[in-house]
């Protein structure tokens, strides 16, 4: 029997560093994750109990007065309204609005800084408080509702139907091409045996299969619309029955809007 069969096989591979691959997984899947479970936040979210429709125009209609305010106090009004419905949050969501919210208003802040350093303090403050405020309340909207029960609001106020359709079926496809693109990854990881130099070079080919698999689930789709008969006509059930929640918040923003003339003025 030759002497090279007897002899034992240990392979050992060079080690190499996979960051790259981990970190694209870890980018794709926290993607994945936040529209997935923003799918079913409007079930869960304590803000659910006043109609979407309501909570969209509402965030409109704040962050409008805000940024047209003058008044510290009107600002100061908002704010406890914010807070006041931020506390009936879980802390989890308290945690993603309040960061959202802070970076950006220390983001306006710097960008501001040299006027505040010519002495227009009182202005860039104002700024600041107007984009904490203003991000807060859509972040808000963004924590609380789903992105089913926006569609839904978006019906009550008859946009076009094709709006919807279009907004609809982008994030039902970014959610299935991004399923996609983590098991691409995986299989890249899986294949990477020893020191690999062009992990890089493979999202090339990663995006190439990604968009010829959009261009067919496309075409797919274009197909059974056709067979279907689809008209153009794109309905989403919108319920119109409003509860005593819906009747108490549509008071308190018509009274904080009222209180934006009483301030202004004075």
């Amino acid at each position: 029997m030759p002497e090279w069969i007897l002899r034992s096989e240990e392979y050992a591979p060079r080690t190499d560093a996979d960051s790259f691959i981990d970190k694209s997984i870890l980018s794709v899947l926290g993607a994945l994750a936040r529209i997935r479970n923003k799918a079913g936040d409007g079930a869960r979210a304590l803000g659910s109990a006043v109609h979407p429709a309501l909570r969209l125009a509402s965030s409109f209609l704040l962050i409008l007065f805000v940024s047209l305010s003058r008044s510290i106090w009107f600002l100061a009004i908002v704010g406890t309204f914010e807070l006041a419905v931020i506390c009936l949050m879980s802390g989890a969501r308290i945690a993603r609005v309040l960061k959202t919210s802070l970076v950006a208003s220390a983001f306006a802040f710097f960008i501001f800084l040299p006027s505040a350093l010519w002495g227009n303090w009182p202005g860039v403050l104002m700024v600041a408080a107007k984009v904490l405020l203003s991000v807060g309340l859509a972040s808000l909207v963004s924590t609380t509702t789903g992105w089913p029960a926006i569609s839904q609001a978006l019906s009550s106020f008859r946009l076009p139907d094709i709006f919807i359709l279009v907004l609809d079926l982008a994030l039902k496809y970014i959610s299935l091409l991004g399923g996609l693109v983590l098991d691409m990854l995986y299989a890249l990881k899986l294949r990477s045996v020893g020191r690999n130099h062009g992990k890089t070079a493979s999202l090339s080919g990663i995006a190439g299969t990604v968009f010829l698999k959009s261009k067919d689930a496309a075409e797919e789709m274009y197909a059974a619309m056709e067979c279907r008969g689809f008209s153009g006509t794109y309905r989403t059930a919108v319920r119109l029955d409003l509860s005593f929640f819906d009747f108490a918040f549509v008071l308190a923003n018509t009274l904080i809007i009222l209180s934006y003339f009483f301030l202004q003025e004075a």
